[in-house]
């Protein structure tokens, strides 16, 4: 199991975010999100927010660190990007 995180450089709601995402799958991805303990709710679409001060904890869990661009490469390239507007494919675990 892989999955990445980006550097918590996204401003929101008075704090800064990282995201993280799977390569592979969102059973993946939601599965890593329990263990780490990170809310149902902080999934969007295709990725999970994750606070600054998680974002060690995702790290030490087992992320693996990169940049925002790659966050994005990867998602388009495993087929898992969901943009905003557009609703999930059919078939897919959210």
């Amino acid at each position: 199991m892989t999955v990445y995180i980006d550097p918590p450089d996204w401003p929101g709601h008075g704090r800064m975010w990282s995201h993280l995402v799977s390569d592979v799958s969102f059973d993946e991805l939601h599965e890593f999100a329990r263990r780490l303990g990170a809310p149902a709710r902080a999934f969007e679409r295709d990725h999970y927010d994750i606070p600054s001060h998680r974002y060690e904890d995702a790290v030490r869990a087992g992320a693996v660190r990169v940049r925002s661009r790659e966050v994005v490469r990867l998602l388009h390239a495993s087929g898992l990007r969901r943009p905003k507007g557009r609703p999930g494919r059919p078939g897919s675990a959210a």
